[in-house]
């Protein structure tokens, strides 16, 4: 029976621990929080959106995909949707998104208390784990942990470890990146993390005027004055930049750009259902109704019912212009000018939002130095399973299947260990 420790109790590390209990393995799980399980319960808005039934590898970003792919192969998304419902919980599905029935995230971690307990997994919440130790002793591998609970300063032995640790978002669900520094003792390469799912920042003062409004919009993210990347839904506008799914899903390429110190900018169309020669003709149309029946029309006016009051007004002063100011004399090139900043206003992206507001990080340990059962390809014995690892995916459910499907592999790896 092999003795499996995993270091972490969020998501990964009770997938880990509880498929290595049932394997066979006397597992313990250190968590240096004061209870497990803390940022699932931060997750889906309270909900615990678990996982998608749209999958691809177009969802992840990781420097190896292949390894990416063959862990999902062995524990995939509806792997997970059968898991829960055998085991009980009720499953709903809302556009793709999976959600417990009861749409609680203590749903989903008052299962894994349970399933747990039934396996006898020993938890250690409130410690501080200091050290691992690694040695080989004749074929078997021995790792020595040594970890402060209760102001005791304790050792224990182990036939595997199993790293769960996360990495540095959201820092007081207890992911502070301490997983990093064990890595790098054994050799492994950390690649730089970095916030994502996050709101990205501008030096522009305007978004205080505009704080608050939310509308439906489609986003280009641009790299050195180059398109990279696109998304769309509700954009939400903050007193300091952009915010919303489309803007999260942006963020981590737009994190890495800003390290490389390229210049970022996200194009925004705040009116995307209609294309700008179309937009044109239509306010074209509005303008010269009004002005045969009043022969006098304001740019607000000519501009009522397209776009939110707000936007409006931030648009027309940052273009020059006054809402009451008269358009009679508008030129038509002006109106075209003032209708392509419409569907392409661009923001300077300085930056993103620190850690403590990002979902996940981009960067971690390379995954070129991970095998397909999740295992260090420099220490035997040694595994790794969520966010620690440079994976990370985009909203929908897609992060937490990441941490089922790399518990669920190093869990049962580390327990079949020989």
């Amino acid at each position: 029976m092999n003795k499996v420790a995993v270091i972490g109790g969020g998501a990964a590390g009770l997938m880990a621990a509880l498929e290595a209990a049932k394997n066979g393995a006397l597992v313990t799980i250190f968590e240096h929080k004061d209870r497990i399980g803390k940022k699932i319960l931060m997750t889906g808005n309270g909900k615990c959106n678990f996982s998608n039934l749209s999958f691809s590898n177009q969802d992840f970003h990781t420097d190896n995909t292949e390894v990416l792919n063959k862990i999902f192969k062995k524990f995939s998304n509806i792997d997970m949707m059968h898991f829960l419902i055998q085991n009980g919980i009720m499953v709903k599905e809302k556009n793709n998104y999976l959600y417990p029935l009861t749409e609680q995230a203590s749903t989903i971690l008052e299962f894994f208390r349970r399933e747990l307990e039934i396996h006898h997994v020993t938890i250690y919440t409130d410690l501080q784990v200091k050290k691992i130790n690694h040695m080989k002793q004749g074929l078997k591998q021995n790792f020595s942990i040594e970890f402060t609970l209760l102001n005791q300063n304790k050792k224990e032995s182990f036939d595997c470890v199993i790293l769960a640790c996360g990495g540095k978002a959201a820092p007081q669900s207890g992911s502070d990146g301490s997983g990093y520094t064990f890595a790098e003792r054994f050799g492994h390469k950390i690649i730089k993390p970095l916030p994502s799912l996050v709101q990205l920042r501008s030096s522009e003062t305007y978004f205080k005027s505009i704080a608050g409004v939310r509308c439906e919009a489609l986003l280009r993210l641009c790299i050195d004055g180059k398109t990279v990347t696109t998304e769309s839904g509700e954009l939400q506008l903050t007193d300091y930049g952009i915010s919303g799914i489309p803007v999260f899903q942006l963020s981590g390429t737009a994190a890495e750009a800003l390290d490389n110190k390229k210049r970022v900018e996200v194009s925004i169309d705040f009116i995307p259902g209609i294309k700008e020669n179309k937009l044109f003709m239509q306010i074209q149309a509005q303008i010269d109704r009004l002005y045969n029946l009043k022969q006098s029309v304001s740019y607000e006016e000519a501009l009522y019912g397209f776009i939110h009051k707000k936007l409006l007004y931030m648009i027309l002063k940052q273009s020059g212009y006054r809402p009451e100011d008269k358009v009679s004399a508008l030129k038509s090139q002006d109106l075209e000018k003032l209708v392509h900043r419409i569907k392409n206003w661009y923001v300077r992206v300085v930056n993103t939002n620190p850690f403590t507001n990002a979902q996940v990080c981009r960067g971690g340990i390379s995954c070129m130095e991970l095998s397909d059962q999740c295992e260090s390809l420099h220490i035997p014995g040694l595994f790794f399973a969520g966010e620690i690892l440079n994976v990370d995916g985009r909203c929908g459910g897609y992060n937490l299947q990441w941490a089922w499907s790399s518990g669920y592999v190093a869990g049962k790896m580390a327990a079949l260990k020989l």
